[in-house]
């Protein structure tokens, strides 16, 4: 992906939404500082206007694609954070397994070590994380599952369902080692939110990978 082939979802004077690929940093780290989302969003807006900038909202892990949300000023970006509890954020994952409920609501208390790893604590130390899951399609091998964030903790749908014996395929980080499409299953597939200024509702979906429905047939 480069700056010239920005999958862009939505835009106006305010924010602008992508469809982030997997294998993509959402911002910088220590090691990579060039090739971002938010690197090449900023040099996109600043093709257009040399003053133009852009303001990090959320992030997705760098295995997870789909949808992120960028402002283009601090007031839109402290609005948008500030009511980031109240947008409706769904994802989809494929899960090894099946699983025995048709839909119910993981609820757990995460904490983060110093190398980045976040796990569940028993205890109320941890910050709380609630996702409701409904099935999708199931097979033998896999389930694929529809995700509603309530909270928004680093890593959350990945630690949970890998607590609970489901872990996302593809995802080596939380105890899975095959790897069947190359990639981790799972993408922000759908984003609503109240725009910042207009009130509007905005709705933004994207299509499921092929590649994760491959999976169940």
């Amino acid at each position: 992906m480069s700056k010239k082939k920005l999958d862009i979802l939505y835009e106006d004077k305010y924010i602008i939404a992508i469809n982030k690929p997997h294998n993509l940093l959402t911002i910088s780290t220590t090691k990579e500082k060039d090739r971002t989302l938010f690197r090449y969003v900023s040099d996109y807006l600043k093709q257009k206007n040399k003053n133009n900038k852009v303001f990090i909202v959320h992030r997705l892990d760098k295995d997870t694609s789909g949808i992120v949300l960028f402002a283009k000023d601090e007031t839109t970006k402290f609005y948008l954070q500030n009511n980031w509890d109240k947008f409706k954020k769904n994802y989809v994952a494929v899960v090894n397994g099946k699983m025995e409920n048709k839909k119910g609501v993981l609820k757990s208390y995460l904490q983060e070590t110093k190398t980045h790893i976040t796990y569940s604590v028993k205890d109320k130390n941890g910050k709380l994380a609630i996702t409701e899951y409904e099935k999708v399609l199931e097979n033998k091998k896999y389930t694929m599952l529809s995700l509603n964030l309530i909270t928004g903790r680093k890593n959350q749908i990945r630690v949970q369902l890998a607590d609970i014996g489901n872990p996302i395929v593809g995802d080596k980080k939380y105890g899975i080692k095959s790897d069947p499409i190359r990639r981790m299953a799972l993408v922000a597939n759908t984003l609503e939110f109240t725009h910042p200024k207009t009130n509007k509702q905005i709705k933004l979906d994207i299509d499921i990978p092929d590649s994760f429905i491959n999976l169940l047939k």
